[in-house]
């Protein structure tokens, strides 16, 4: 599979397209904004999107999904139902945090823990891991040893829980549940900032050694 990261909106929120490379076939998660630049994106990797994944409900990660989702007429999967109440409060959170107007939609279908998606030959299993919001998942392809966390879990840091139902105690759980099972050479893709490994977080990251957690 081949992993595009191209970070989107004033908040350098990471954008990921995951191609299948025998089929084409292509899902983007977290389409946050900067639409044309994603479509442009799409056309350069010469890639058919035919599923829009959101791993949770914050506009920087869903700004710009109804828009695509139209553009390439697909399906918008996610996040888990908890986070529904972000998604109805995208003008709230538009005011909030300085973004162009945004009008609430619900996805397609929501998902669930341990669901599976599937695009051309690949699979992603789903993993519901609360903390930042209620309903954040986070995908993983055991295939290719790698896990795209949304705002869960960062190099060096994890997720803010000062909004609305977040939850300190219950993010550090559900990282240490839900991906700290995971070999420690599983690549992490964060929502912000740069990549990183199961392995370096386990070893390195003070919220979850103990010096901060």
């Amino acid at each position: 599979m081949h992993v595009i990261i191209e970070p989107v909106t004033a908040f350098a929120q990471n954008c990921s397209l995951l191609i299948c490379e025998q089929s084409a076939q292509a899902v983007m998660i977290d389409p946050g904004g900067d639409p044309q630049q994603l479509i442009a994106l799409t056309t350069k990797q010469g890639c058919k999107v035919v599923k829009i994944i959101l791993t949770h409900g914050h506009l920087d990660h869903v700004g710009a999904a109804k828009e695509l989702a139209e553009y390439f007429q697909v399906d918008i999967i996610g996040p888990h139902h908890d986070d529904q109440f972000w998604l109805d409060a995208l003008p709230q959170q538009a005011q909030m945090f300085g973004f162009n107007a945004a009008e609430p939609f619900l996805p397609t279908s929501w998902l669930v823990h341990q669901q599976r998606v599937h695009f051309g030959e690949q699979e992603l299993e789903v993993r519901h891991c609360p903390g930042h919001t209620p309903g954040h998942v986070v995908l993983i392809s055991h295939q290719d040893k790698f896990v795209i966390a949304g705002d869960v879990l960062f190099k060096g840091s994890i997720g803010r829980t000062d909004f609305p139902k977040g939850n300190q105690a219950q993010l550090v759980s559900s990282i240490k549940q839900q991906l700290f099972d995971l070999p420690d050479g599983y690549v992490v893709y964060p929502g912000h900032g740069p990549i990183t490994t199961i392995g370096d977080e386990k070893r390195h990251n003070p919220f979850l050694s103990g010096r901060f957690g």
